[in-house]
């Protein structure tokens, strides 16, 4: 199946943990981690359909769902020590990462992320495509989160692109609320990574 950006495109907006990184793996291992040092049941697919939100929002989130009352700050803290440990691990899921490759230069590239930036630029540095983004939007920056639309606005504000003419890549259900509540088309990744495969005559690429 051919994977083609739509006609008109002048911006592309990607996620980063499970869009352009493989790293939902480790990430899932790290909050089980966290979970089980502070004696909680760790709920695996209730966090998976959490993707994309900041991490103190996950852990609120999942104090309100179990009647629980877990200190956000320290579960975060104790899931980065883990992640830390075993970032070397992590891949990029190439498939998206070369979309990314194939279009530098050509049109504008952001990031925006739900996971705290150190973490980001540490991850896109490990896989190799740090240099490609210029714009990049993490949960430090002072803007609602997924799924709100504001990060995705501000992208595009940043990259001086109107809203519509960006195209976003996500792997998760806050996101694509996300990008869709700021007028932007987008795909989830899930539903094509197995098969993309760059376009011969990309869309919005003079």
């Amino acid at each position: 199946m051919m994977f083609d950006i739509p006609d008109g495109t002048e911006a592309l907006i990607f996620d980063c943990d499970g869009t352009l990184v493989d790293s939902m793996p480790l990430h899932m291992e790290a909050w089980r981690q966290a979970f089980m040092h502070f004696g909680a049941a760790f709920e695996e697919d209730f966090l998976n359909s959490l993707k994309g939100m900041q991490e103190k929002a996950v852990v609120e989130s999942y104090n309100r769902a179990f009647g629980k009352k877990l200190n956000s700050e320290a579960m975060v803290r104790r899931k980065h020590d883990f992640f830390r440990k075993h970032m070397s691990e992590i891949k990029a899921i190439d498939p998206v990462a070369d979309v990314a490759r194939f279009y530098y230069g050509k049109l504008p590239l952001a990031v925006v992320s739900g996971s705290r930036r150190s973490v980001v630029l540490e991850e896109l540095n490990i896989v190799g495509i740090l240099p490609l983004f210029k714009v990049i939007f993490t949960a430090d920056d002072p803007y609602n989160p997924k799924p709100a639309p504001d990060l995705f606005l501000e992208a595009a504000r940043r990259m001086k692109v109107e809203p519509q003419r960006c195209f976003v890549f996500e792997d998760g259900e806050s996101g694509i609320v996300g990008a869709k509540a700021a007028g932007m088309p987008a795909v989830n990744i899930l539903d094509y990574v197995s098969t993309i495969q760059l376009p011969v005559n990309p869309g919005g690429v003079k």
